[in-house]
């Protein structure tokens, strides 16, 4: 790509529609609460809708109730996607999400003003449910558990079906909604970092490797209570101590082995939990996570032999359940080197690095190309109403990402994605 031919966006319309969708499930100090299903979620998605068609889209909903923006091409080809999501945590921020849908749109909006159709069509999709059960990208990859309705359930106890027909989709079709490469060329995805590795590095763009893996377990460790007083400690089962030498055991684990590797005891609820009473029973969590499965492997291997060693010193009894497995999704290499160049023809500085935490890319990454984008979160901060990202930052963002899908308009259409 030549540098007289890159575009920028409209960094003040950009802003300007972030903060208007901010305004939709506004809390008092300013952070969003705009949860999945919600009345909140259902007029941020009437207000998304205008967006779209505004700059030029043509709008569809699918059984999933995701919100499809598509921008005709000039040829008869798969579309090039991106997109994100606009629900919320419960108090979260104006750029998780947010920003990725948004820079889709100001990207279609650009090149609609500029007069330009890429040989691909453009849509830019707003997923249902990114921050609960990821319904709308788990139904476009055909990952959803579609036989089972109640994995779905809210935790108000609110059945799928109702949630689905709340926003214009529908349980019954689900799986009308899958989609795979013929009509999806490649996803790129545009997103806030939720970390402190950009600004740590001092560079303006990441450029994901891939996203994660992710092993948890649920953890019991079972001792004997006793009086605090009376008891000697060589003749004690502290539960409790088991398992501070366990969360002591997780960090040395992700430290010692050589990589990029995470581990987290992130929940630790102590039984009976007294001043007066030796610890019986631990509960916890351990949370793992990388973008090799061999590298996941060894970690969990490692640690199950400093679990031996612990319950050995400490006798107790340590139980390790597996709670939830996700498999990590590669970004294509191709999408990762067109992000690269077009930072370097923008004079950004990049950084290759994995995501750590859960996006829509990673299940629409496993039927098709996928990409992603990291601006900066300042402080590493996000899922807070706190959470920051620039106006200049979140330009270069949405001016990489479009930009990046010319460059693969061009290189998909002649065949060179390798």
């Amino acid at each position: 790509m030549k540098t007289a031919t890159l575009l920028r966006i409209n960094r003040d319309r950009l802003q300007q529609r972030l903060s208007a969708l901010a305004t939709i499930g506004r809390l008092p100090e300013g952070g969003v609460r705009r949860t999945a299903y919600s009345d909140e979620d259902l007029a941020a998605r009437q207000w998304v809708t205008t967006a779209m068609q505004a700059a030029g889209m043509t709008v569809t909903l699918d059984a999933a109730g995701n919100l499809i923006g598509r921008y005709g091409g000039t040829e008869a080809l798969p579309a090039l996607a991106t997109g994100s999501h606009i629900d919320t945590v419960p108090a979260g921020g104006r750029y998780d999400g947010a920003l990725g849908v948004l820079a889709g749109i100001e990207a279609v909006a650009t090149l609609h003003e500029s007069g330009l159709r890429l040989r691909h069509p453009i849509e830019v999709i707003a997923f249902t449910d990114e921050e609960g059960e990821m319904i709308g990208s788990k139904a476009m990859a055909g990952t959803a558990k579609l036989t089972d309705p109640e994995h779905f359930r809210r935790l108000d106890g609110e059945t799928i079906q109702a949630c689905l027909q709340r926003v214009g989709g529908n349980w019954e079709a689900l799986a009308t909604a899958q989609r795979t490469e013929a009509a999806i060329a490649a996803y790129l995805e545009l997103h806030v970092e939720q970390g402190g590795v950009l600004e740590s590095e001092q560079c303006q763009i990441g450029v994901v490797q891939g996203i994660v893996s992710l092993q948890r377990f649920q953890v019991t460790i079972t001792g004997r209570p006793n009086h605090a007083g009376t008891t000697p400690m060589h003749l004690r089962q502290d539960a409790l101590y088991a398992a501070s030498l366990l969360v002591a055991a997780v960090h040395d684990v992700a430290v010692e082995i050589p990589g990029d590797q995470v581990a987290t005891v992130g929940l630790l609820n102590v039984l009976p939990n007294a001043a007066n009473i030796v610890p019986g029973q631990v509960h916890l969590t351990i949370d793992m996570r990388d973008l090799s499965l061999e590298t996941l492997s060894t970690m969990v291997t490692v640690l199950k032999q400093r679990i031996d060693e612990i319950m050995s010193s400490t006798s107790t009894q340590i139980e390790l359940r597996p709670q939830h497995f996700v498999e990590p999704t590669l970004a294509s290499p191709a999408v990762q080197a067109a992000i690269a160049t077009v930072c370097d023809d923008l004079n950004l500085t990049h950084y290759s690095m994995p995501s750590r935490a859960i996006h829509d890319a990673q299940e629409i990454g496993r039927f098709t190309q996928m990409g992603m984008i990291f601006v900066p979160s300042q402080a590493g901060v996000s899922h807070a109403e706190d959470e920051y990202t620039s106006p200049e930052q979140c330009g270069q963002g949405a001016d990489v990402l479009l930009n990046t899908l010319i460059a693969l308009d061009a290189q998909l259409a002649t065949g060179r994605h390798d």
